[in-house]
């Protein structure tokens, strides 16, 4: 006889629950992924999009149409007294805008008597030729009455237009080349005189009112001198701090403060900062506008936080056994946290270091306040001389209102960028290589 197992009631409900539910679970697990993708792909695309958008713009700003032509350092122009024994001044101060005119002039076949041809000539070349010509003729004196090979800087217009920035095919009224200057670009073009070299003018070159004769020089030195104020002022400062903070203060409600302050001042507004430096550094202490020391004291205060909130990370990540064994092996406090606990904390405060610096780096509206948005067109020989920065450049480049500013501004953005991807992986690059896992 078999027995018969009876099985009550529902009780084949309740895997089929059971089963509904875990499927549940991982569809909510594939759509939780799959938000995660989107988001990323979303990350990337505008990402992507914003590195298109300011490459394509400024890549042609690392190259710079020049007029390669026979130049005679006439010295009926340059010295026709003869004085320059005496008078040092007189080469300092010749026309050679005139002898660069003179020059493209003859190799386009311009006559000296046609004035309209000559002036249509002259707005060809850059107003830059007379420091690069004054320049040579400075240097050495030996060459005025020679003939010699000079690539003059081609004015901005001609510069655009030889680079395709501007539409030829529309009337002759409606852009800024005329036809007459175009018909020689072409003819200079074909005999190899007009060509494009690399660019150095923007690395070297100080502000100018000229697109094609401006450069992120000054700004660059200016941003050395905040930088390295920023590191000086800083890292030891920041470092002390958050030693005291993290291993000597007592824990109590004023250390509470001072730890709840330090994390809101890391969330302070730039321009706050900026407001601070007006008021403290320039009004009270009286320190000169635009000079890089404000500007670097005023990355100071904005960088410290973010320097001691890392730098105390750091600190904390150490494992306790690291001091423990140092006390019981008879060190002191201070050299347990100088000789043990800091160079294990070291990569982590480099680390944050070097993303505070490169924070500071891209600042622009605090160093508007104190005034470096000045017209500088002469390297700083101190941080206490008259400066600009970077970011403060492409601000004053973007609003220009010459359309050859268009492609200097996407390329100081650039030159920006790789500074700021360069300290984030050289950040990376010292982690990996002195970080240790416990």
């Amino acid at each position: 006889m078999t027995d018969v197992v009876s099985f009550p009631a529902g009780a084949s409900a309740k895997p089929a629950r059971r089963d509904i539910g875990i499927k549940r679970r991982y569809a909510a697990e594939r759509r939780f992924r799959a938000y995660g993708i989107a988001a990323l792909s979303f990350g990337i695309l505008f990402l992507f999009i914003l590195l298109y958008s300011v490459v394509s713009k400024g890549y042609t700003a690392f190259q710079q149409t020049m007029i390669t032509v026979p130049v005679e350092f006439s010295e009926q122009i340059i010295d026709k007294d003869n004085e320059r024994a005496t008078d040092p001044q007189k080469l300092v101060t010749a026309n050679y805008p005139l002898i660069a005119r003179n020059a493209v002039a003859k190799v386009l076949g311009v006559a000296e008597t046609d004035r309209s041809g000559l002036r249509a000539v002259n707005q060809m070349i850059s107003d830059g030729v007379r420091g690069q010509l004054r320049d040579m003729v400075v240097a050495n004196p030996q060459i005025i009455g020679t003939t010699q090979t000079v690539s003059l800087l081609a004015a901005g217009d001609i510069d655009s237009a030889f680079k395709g920035q501007i539409d030829l095919s529309v009337s002759e009224n409606n852009r800024k080349v005329s036809d007459q200057q175009v018909g020689w670009m072409n003819q200079l073009a074909e005999s190899g005189a007009l060509g494009k070299h690399f660019n150095t003018g923007i690395f070297v070159n100080g502000n100018s009112s000229r697109p094609e004769a401006a450069g992120v020089g000054v700004a660059l030195i200016g941003s050395f001198y905040m930088m390295l104020i920023v590191l000086v002022l800083s890292l030891p400062i920041g470092v002390a701090a958050s030693i005291y903070l993290e291993e000597f203060a007592p824990k109590n409600k004023f250390t509470d403060l001072i730890e709840v302050n330090i994390n809101n001042l890391a969330a302070v507004p730039s321009i706050v900062y900026g407001l601070l430096g007006l008021a403290v550094f320039i009004n009270f202490m009286g320190l000169p506008r635009s000079a890089s020391l404000v500007g670097g004291l005023v990355l100071t205060l904005m960088t410290l936080p973010t320097i001691i909130i890392a730098t105390r990370a750091a600190l904390k990540a150490v494992p306790p056994s690291i001091r423990a064994a140092a006390l019981g092996l008879g060190a002191s406090k201070m050299q347990t946290i100088f000789h043990h606990v800091l160079p294990l904390a070291m990569p982590g405060i480099l680390t944050g270091t070097i993303i505070g610096l490169a924070h500071a780096l891209g600042e622009t509206a605090p160093l508007l306040l104190i005034g470096m948005v000045a017209f500088v067109a002469n390297y700083p020989t101190t941080p206490m001389d008259p400066s600009t920065a970077l970011p403060v450049q492409i601000y004053m480049w973007a609003n220009e209102a010459e359309r050859a500013f268009v492609e200097r501004t996407s390329g100081a953005i650039i030159i920006l960028l790789l500074f700021l991807v360069v300290m984030n992986v050289g950040a990376i690059l010292l982690r990996r290589r002195f970080e240790r896992r416990w």
